[in-house]
């Protein structure tokens, strides 16, 4: 098949999502994603970012696939003489992984070929867009620690709760005891989303495999943020989830792994939405944890701690497509007022899970120093 040119892209990158030549050629290397369902080849991704699709509805009017770029509503899709529609975006996508989901004839529905994740309160149907640094996430053959289901009785809620707990290649094999990281997800997911999403346990595998961290546990539990209705996350209030998260999931998670229970050996760390959970149960229990980190999830200011001693470490992080002047600043700030502060860009990302990516495998080495 011959490359495909397209003349109105010029248009997209007036909106600065993304550089190319109005006459640039779309190369025909696609490759299926390696979030597809096995055996499925569509949805496919190219080596420049571009990504197409394949659904078989014969019956139906109009396809439209909600990814693509220009403000224009997604990706339309073009029946052919055989009832099949395709098309491919009409610009390179972000690197990283995207939810995204179909709508056909009007109703939302998921794409058959790719594999689901939660995200945006629903299964959405997931894509990998090959980015050039995805070494530091790969499935390798070194040593891999495990991702396990643990549920515990939340008495403020009167539930039995969900968590997924990562402990670190070769725990369990001695009584080693080990330090604590409780990171959250964002609004619109739940607790799958950062070993599922965002490959968390691969990362710690990866970093613990090239010595560049000592090893430690991760918790991941649901933030109780989908409660907030979209457009009125303002409203949220943290208060329940903070009791179930420091007085019923840590005393079990205590109780129940090799964990060193103290402060100075237990940090606090979300992206999105569960950076605002991570700023306010920090600050309202500085008892609790030693080592803050919010990932695109807004940022700490002096005046928030008033006793340096508070704190060992901070983590402050965003896509460079996101408020990174902002973050920079605040972090200068802080290292002005005597706080441990670290920051970090991701380059060419936006609030997407390439930035979470990398800004986890950029904290996890600062913290239990």
């Amino acid at each position: 098949m011959k490359s495909m040119k397209f003349t109105s892209l010029l248009t997209l990158a007036a909106f600065g999502l993304f550089t190319i030549s109005a006459d640039a050629q779309v190369k025909e290397d696609f490759v299926p994603s390696t979030k597809n369902q096995p055996g499925q080849q569509y949805p496919m991704v190219n080596s420049q970012g571009y990504a197409r699709f394949r659904v078989n509805a014969p019956q139906a009017e109009s396809v439209s696939v909600s990814l693509g770029l220009g403000g224009k509503g997604g990706t339309k899709l073009v029946k052919g003489e055989d009832g099949v529609w395709t098309g491919t975006t009409e610009g390179p996508m972000d690197e990283g992984f995207h939810y995204y989901h179909l709508t056909v004839d009007g109703g939302v529905l998921n794409d058959p070929g790719a594999n689901n994740f939660y995200g945006s309160t629903r299964w959405e149907s997931g894509i990998e867009i090959p980015a050039k640094d995805q070494d530091f996430y790969a499935l390798k053959n070194v040593p891999h620690g495990n991702v396990q289901q643990v549920l515990f009785f939340s008495k403020s809620t009167n539930t039995v709760r969900r968590a997924f707990v990562y402990t670190p290649p070769f725990y369990g094999k001695t009584n080693t005891k080990y330090p604590v990281l409780y990171l959250q997800h964002g609004w619109g997911e739940d607790e799958t989303a950062w070993s599922t999403q965002g490959h968390a346990n691969l990362i710690m595998d990866n970093l613990l495999a090239d010595g560049k961290i000592k090893p430690f546990i991760i918790v991941m539990t649901y933030g109780m943020t989908n409660e907030a209705k979209f457009g009125q996350i303002n409203s949220f209030n943290y208060k329940t989830f903070e009791t179930v998260l420091v007085d019923e999931l840590i005393p079990y998670i205590d109780a129940n792994f090799n964990t060193i229970a103290d402060k100075n050996h237990r940090a606090m760390a979300g992206l999105s939405m569960g950076g605002m959970e991570t700023k306010n149960i920090t600050l309202s229990r500085p008892e609790t944890f030693g080592y803050y980190g919010l990932l695109s999830g807004g940022v700490y200011a002096p005046k928030d701690i008033k006793d340096k001693n508070q704190v060992k470490g901070i983590f402050m992080s965003c896509g460079s497509k996101e408020n990174p002047d902002g973050i920079k600043k605040a972090t200068e700030d802080m290292k002005q007022a005597g706080f441990n502060a670290v920051s970090y860009i991701s380059p060419d990302t936006a609030h997407e899970f390439l930035t979470w990516r990398r800004s986890l495998y950029q904290m996890a080495p600062l913290l239990f120093k």
